[in-house]
């Protein structure tokens, strides 16, 4: 009777311990309070290089569903298809949330895409060379119908573009080990086009050109800083 009793003061003493180290390593602190605010809108250039806004395409729009859960993802969120003077276009998509903690993860183009009706196929890990740095990125392709569209994007969380998966975690983690909440950036560039490679080289010259048009602050909002 007295070991029963001990045993379940012992297991109580763990419980609350254990609760109140859940609580004091819980990160509280939102790195994006302490930034300056992003405007997507002002942020990312309608005009760069040999790229506009084509504004005779209305951007692919999701479904209700998936609308409402991306809204609790994200703080604000851009849709812009861009085309250059040979008629090349490339549509930009671009997601910010300021908690991109574990409750409030990234939402995927592979989830996304899959939950309009896509097939999605021939997924890799690559980098993406760029002025700055190697950019960690995701390539995929995503199929319905007659539509082939190959997608380039990439994951930043606070100060650093990580591949999707574990480095995101870890980045996460150390973040919260310091007791702040990261922000987060989903950057997707996709385009309509049968000939994958041809489209990833494009994509390719599209970012580059995109990175080398903004300044030094919203460019490491929007992949980080390298080697770091």
């Amino acid at each position: 009777m007295r070991k029963s009793i001990i045993i379940s003061i012992f297991l109580g003493i763990l419980m609350v311990s254990s609760g109140a180290l859940t609580k004091a390593l819980t990160p509280t602190k939102k790195i994006a309070d302490q930034q300056e605010r992003i405007d997507l809108e002002i942020m990312i250039p309608t005009e760069f290089g040999d790229w506009r806004v084509d504004k005779s395409i209305i951007p692919l729009q999701v479904d209700a569903e998936t609308q409402a859960m991306l809204d609790k993802i994200y703080n604000q969120t851009l849709s812009r298809t861009y085309v250059n003077s040979i008629g090349e276009r490339i549509m930009l998509s671009v997601a910010y949330g300021g908690d991109q903690s574990d409750n409030l993860a990234v939402h995927k183009p592979e989830v996304c895409y899959y939950a309009q009706g896509f097939e999605i196929m021939k997924t890799y890990a690559d980098e993406l060379l760029t002025q700055y740095g190697r950019l960690p990125i995701k390539r995929l392709l995503a199929v319905k119908g007659y539509r082939n569209e190959p997608i380039t994007y990439w994951v930043t969380v606070g100060n650093k573009a990580v591949l999707p998966g574990i480095d995101e975690k870890l980045q996460q983690l150390k973040y919260g080990l310091t007791g702040n909440v990261p922000d987060g950036m989903l950057v997707r560039v996709s385009s309509i086009d049968s000939d994958k490679n041809k489209a990833y080289q494009l994509q390719t010259i599209f970012i580059q050109n995109l990175l080398s048009s903004v300044n030094a602050s919203e460019r490491i909002r929007l992949i980080g800083s390298f080697g770091v």
